[in-house]
C-alpha cells in the first residue's frame, strides 16, 4: 500500500507536466514556425534479480546487493520531445519573410559565439549590416546587405540577390545553407524560434536547399505553428483523465492504510 501511494504520486507528476505541455501548445497555435511538443513516458521498473544500492531495495551504505522483488514502480517521463511536422505555410509577399518547405534548418552565430537553429520566420537586417533574425541573430554564414540595396530576393535553393543604388543589375551576396539532423525533436528548444542541438539530436548535417534531403526556401511566405487545436484538446482532456485515475490510487492507498490503523485486536 505505502508502494501505492508513490506509484499513483509519480502518475500525478508525470501528467502534470503533460498538461504543462498541452497548454503550452495551444498557447502558441498563432505563433509563427512554433512546434508543438509531447512528453513521453516510460514505467519505472525495477527488474528482478540483483539490484545495487542506488534501487533502495536494501539498507543504505551496506554496500551489498539484494534480490529485487518489486517489478513495477510507477510512470516516468523519458523525454520532453519536439514534433517537427510542417506547419501550415502561409503567404506574406513580404521580401524578408521566408518558409522552409520540407527538412531542415537555418543557421544562426549566437552572440558567445557558438550555433543555434531556426526554421525561419521574419529577417531583417542589423546593426552590422547582416542577415539576421528578429532578435538580431545573424546568419551562419554572414550575408551582408548594403544600405542603399533596393530590392532582394531569395531563389528556393537559398541564393540571395540584390539590386542596389548603384548597381542595377542584380548580384549574388551570398547563399542560405541549411542544416539537418538525424532526430530533430530531440533538439532544445530556446525560445525565439531557435533550437541548440543535443548529443540525442545527432551531428548537424549541413547543406544546400533542395539537396541531400533539405527542404527548399519560399520567400514571401510564413510557416505557421503545427498545433491542431481539437487534437490537443482531446489530449488534454485525456492528460486530465489520467491525472484523476493517479488521484484516486492514492486515495484508495490512503483509505485501505486507514483502515489498517483502525484494525483492534
Amino acid at each position: 500500500m505505502h508502494d501505492a501511494l508513490y506509484i499513483g504520486a509519480t502518475g500525478m507528476q508525470a501528467q502534470q507536466l503533460n498538461v504543462d505541455t498541452i497548454a503550452n501548445n495551444l498557447a502558441n497555435i498563432n505563433t509563427t514556425s512554433y512546434k508543438k511538443s509531447r512528453v513521453n513516458f516510460s514505467d519505472l521498473v525495477v527488474s528482478g534479480g540483483q539490484a545495487p544500492v542506488s534501487a533502495g531495495l536494501i539498507e543504505p551504505n551496506s554496500g551489498v546487493f539484494a534480490d529485487a522483488f518489486r517489478t513495477g514502480a510507477g510512470v516516468g517521463v523519458s523525454n520532453l520531445a519536439k514534433i517537427f511536422d510542417l506547419g501550415d505555410i502561409k503567404k506574406t509577399d513580404a521580401a524578408l519573410d521566408v518558409a522552409i518547405q520540407g527538412d531542415g534548418f537555418l543557421e544562426v552565430t549566437m552572440p558567445d559565439g557558438s550555433h543555434a537553429y531556426t526554421r525561419g520566420g521574419t529577417l531583417k537586417v542589423n546593426a552590422d549590416g547582416l542577415l539576421a533574425t528578429q532578435a538580431g541573430y545573424p546568419l551562419s554564414p554572414g550575408i551582408t546587405i548594403p544600405s542603399n540595396v533596393k530590392s532582394l530576393t531569395i531563389g528556393t535553393d537559398g541564393r540571395v540577390t540584390l539590386v542596389t543604388a548603384d548597381q542595377p543589375i542584380p548580384v549574388e551576396a551570398g547563399v542560405l545553407e541549411m542544416v539537418r539532423f538525424t532526430s530533430p525533436g530531440m533538439l532544445s528548444a530556446q525560445g525565439d524560434n531557435l533550437y541548440r542541438s543535443t548529443e540525442g539530436a545527432g551531428d548537424a548535417i549541413a547543406g544546400k536547399p533542395g539537396e541531400d534531403s533539405m527542404g527548399l526556401v519560399q520567400q514571401g511566405y510564413l510557416e505557421g505553428s503545427n498545433v491542431k487545436m481539437v487534437e490537443e484538446m482531446v489530449n488534454l482532456m485525456v492528460a486530465q483523465r489520467a491525472y484523476e485515475a493517479s488521484v484516486k490510487v492514492v486515495q484508495a492507498s490512503d483509505e485501505m492504510l486507514g483502515m489498517v490503523n483502525n484494525l483492534r485486536r
